[in-house]
């Protein structure tokens, strides 16, 4: 691993670049805010996939897209005068600091070299028994802050961004609301509820009434996606981690297809489900090899 000079100076190495090639490359020097939007988020999707797979080379890649990304926005801001990379890194320690009264004073903020609290010792706003030692207390008092912050959430949700995609904007809700003690008592009990919704929607669909049908369906997600959260399980990373097994597994069959020369829609529905079931029993094999 690098020192911390090292890293520094591969910071440095990567801004200067940057300054070069927006000021002689042609396609660098044309960018803009909106220009590099759609970009930026086709990166971020990318390390997410990468960070799936848990492939560390590939994360190291993404990472360095994004962070390309974010020194880029803030040398456009620079260029129109309204704030520049610094500023960016001094506002996040600023919040930092401010969001982990636990960990530092408050008079840290704006310090050049901000220090810790001596290990143990009390923030003199707080009292002992108020002490934050669990994550789950972190997490509460960094949303009860946000909400006191000059600049910061109006309300409980009016962080969640509006453009997050519906199932991580809907744990992201949950999140939010359970952070200020909106929340199941005993996490067993939202299962009755899941149960409720599945009723509820099954009874819309028997009805062939397609609108209550959407709204029940979207109701009985939200459940599961509560129930996911509950046991500390990330929908999104659960339906991903599914998404990539049935590619796999459709692709045994389209493979199968191709080298017997029989089109996929030749096949039977269960000739395809015996491929199906071979492609299984292949990947269990293959995972209790690598055990």
């Amino acid at each position: 691993m690098h020192t911390r000079e090292e890293k520094l100076r591969s910071f440095g190495r990567l801004l200067d670049v940057l300054d070069v090639l927006r000021e002689k490359c042609p396609w660098d020097k044309k960018q803009t805010n909106q220009s590099l939007r759609p970009n930026t988020i086709e990166e971020v999707y990318e390390l997410c996939d990468a960070l799936v797979k848990e492939d560390a080379d590939d994360e190291c890649k993404e990472l360095g897209d994004v962070l390309l990304h974010i020194c880029f926005y803030s040398r456009i801001a620079e260029e129109n005068r309204q704030f520049d990379v610094a500023d960016v890194c001094d506002r996040l320690v600023d919040k930092l600091i401010y969001r982990h009264p636990h960990i530092y004073h408050p008079s840290q903020i704006g310090a050049e070299n901000p220090k810790p609290l001596p290990y143990g010792e009390v923030p003199a706003a707080g009292k002992a028994e108020d002490r934050i030692s669990t994550a789950r207390q972190v997490v509460e008092n960094w949303e009860q802050l946000k909400l006191k912050e000059k600049d910061g959430n109006k309300s409980v949700l009016s962080g969640v961004p509006a453009a997050l995609p519906s199932l991580i904007k809907a744990y992201r809700i949950q999140e939010k609301t359970r952070n200020v003690g909106f929340d199941w008592e005993d996490k067993g009990d939202v299962w009755k509820k899941v149960r409720e919704e599945l009723e509820e929607l099954e009874d819309e669909l028997r009805r062939e009434d397609k609108n209550r049908s959407l709204e029940e369906l979207g109701d009985f997600l939200f459940s599961v996606i509560n129930a996911a959260r509950l046991y500390h399980l990330n929908p999104d990373t659960a339906l991903e981690l599914t998404n990539k097994k049935f590619i796999r597994r459709f692709e045994y069959i389209e493979n199968h297809s191709i080298k017997t020369g029989r089109p996929l829609t030749e096949m039977t529905l269960g000739e395809m489900d015996a491929l199906w079931e071979e492609a299984k029993a292949q990947e269990k094999k293959t995972h209790q090899d690598s055990i």
